[in-house]
């Protein structure tokens, strides 16, 4: 059984309640002002795609929402709770986030298996063999399962990636985060990793993805986001800011790429 698939319903306390909500976010490196009041959220078992040109602050506003950046002004909730708050337990929230980078992240010197069980057994404090059943689950669930035993050296571009999503997995994360997962790839390696996000969205797993690839956006998206200049620009449903932008750096943008 899959892991997402059983994965219990949300907390009554959640219910209704946005997976993620930014309100009137700010965040400057020195005097380099990079979100500019953002305002965004993202519904339970919804799939938003982030999407705009380099700088935007696509990357920014993702990595705040996990609290890897410190907003300079603002709140953002996760699941009801105000991760700005400085009393707020931010490592027992993050237990429910997963988050995937461009990088895969993994650690060299551990095989497949074992990058998958430490977190579990760290974080999660899971005995060995839950963690180890839960790891190999997860690796089925992306198509690895039989390089439980190789060290990423050992892998291609796009098979550590899903050996990254499938250890975020393993976490049991009741949303996940993706910074551009697919740009460091060759491109043929790309289509395995969006087909393994494309079950994750079919299987109900609230997603946020900050993405150049807008075929993904379209097909799988509920909702495109557009961002430019460290502002939303535009959002809506994928075939009305792909197919029908209404907002000129919105129509500049998705002439160059589409």
């Amino acid at each position: 059984m899959s892991s997402v698939a059983a994965h219990p319903a949300q907390p009554a306390t959640t219910a209704g309640v946005p997976a993620i909500q930014v309100q009137n976010l700010h965040k400057s490196f020195g005097s380099n002002e990079v979100l500019k009041g953002i305002d965004f959220h993202v519904d339970q078992g919804e799939v938003v795609c982030v999407i705009g040109p380099s700088g935007s602050g696509k990357s920014t506003l993702l990595r705040c929402v996990n609290r890897l950046e410190e907003p300079t002004s603002g709140t953002i909730l996760v699941e009801g709770t105000d991760i700005t708050d400085p009393d707020t337990d931010l490592d027992k929230v993050r237990t429910r986030i997963g988050m995937v980078f461009q990088q895969f992240n993994l650690f060299p010197h551990l095989n497949v298996l074992s990058n998958l069980m430490l977190a579990q057994r760290r974080a999660k404090k899971r005995g060995k063999a839950e963690a180890r059943d839960t790891a190999l689950r997860n690796l089925e669930k992306v198509g690895l399962r039989d390089r439980a035993d190789a060290f990423p050296s050992q892998l291609s571009g796009g098979q550590q990636q899903r050996v990254a999503i499938a250890r975020a997995l393993s976490m049991d994360p009741d949303m996940m985060l993706f910074d551009e997962p697919t740009s460091a790839l060759d491109p043929e390696l790309v289509g395995d990793v969006l087909g393994v996000m494309r079950q994750l969205a079919e299987e109900g797993m609230t997603m946020m993805v900050v993405t150049h690839e807008m075929g993904f956006a379209r097909e799988v998206g509920d909702r495109v986001v557009f961002m430019d200049g460290g502002v939303v620009v535009e959002q809506g449903r994928p075939e009305d800011v792909l197919g029908n932008p209404q907002h000129e750096r919105t129509q500049a943008f998705l002439s160059k790429v589409l």
